[in-house]
């Protein structure tokens, strides 16, 4: 069995990649968001694509939800994807009632958090099968059994060190604009989408 990263170390990649986020700017609402929303959100959602496993932190407290999506899709299937992703945004957008007032940059940390999770895994031997139903699995295989928990405390304190530093660092960012504008380019499509839904 390949390495499986652990629940504390989904938390501080999440933690991690909030503050990146942030300090960088990849979006206008990250940018101007507030860290008490962003970080907390980004939390909230991190552990959540584990919740097709059973024995994971989630499984193990929602078994009821648990079971079900592990005998439709096993773990690390769905719930690792992009699709998985949009799915949720999409519902939340559409199936939310509008009482439900939820700030755009706590929003988008839930999506970071979400999104975290999977990038995280993608650095186990197993990887994650992002472009599902595709059996694709992408990985960059950092972590390795023989390693131990101790590279991945490490590596997610030395990502939240480069987080915070390595964007304040630079003065203008190539590979950040660009992201940046990906990302943009990217939201307004799910919002014509959701326009159209709704129409």
């Amino acid at each position: 069995m390949g390495f499986i990263m652990t629940a504390e170390g989904h938390l501080l990649f999440s933690i991690a990649s909030a503050v990146f986020a942030k300090n960088a700017e990849l979006t206008p609402v990250l940018a101007h968001g507030d860290w008490w929303h962003i970080i907390p959100s980004a939390i909230l959602t991190c552990l959540l694509p584990d919740i097709g496993h059973p024995k994971s932190f989630l499984g193990q407290r929602l078994k009821w939800v648990s079971k079900p999506i592990a005998r439709a899709f096993g773990h690390r299937g769905f719930t690792h994807s992009l699709l998985a992703v949009f799915a949720l945004l999409a519902t939340f957008y559409l199936k939310v009632p509008d009482t439900w007032i939820i700030p755009a940059d706590a929003l988008q940390g839930m999506v970071l958090g979400y999104l975290s999770h999977i990038v995280a895994d993608m650095l186990t031997p197993a990887g994650v099968p992002l472009l599902w139903p595709c059996r694709w699995r992408f990985r960059l295989p950092i972590l390795a059994p023989r390693k131990g928990n101790q590279l991945e405390r490490f590596l997610c304190m030395a990502l939240f060190a480069w987080a915070v530093w390595m964007p304040q660092s630079m003065p203008e960012n190539n590979v950040i604009r660009w992201s940046s504008q990906m990302i943009t380019i990217l939201q307004m499509q799910f919002n014509r989408f959701i326009n159209h839904q709704i129409d």
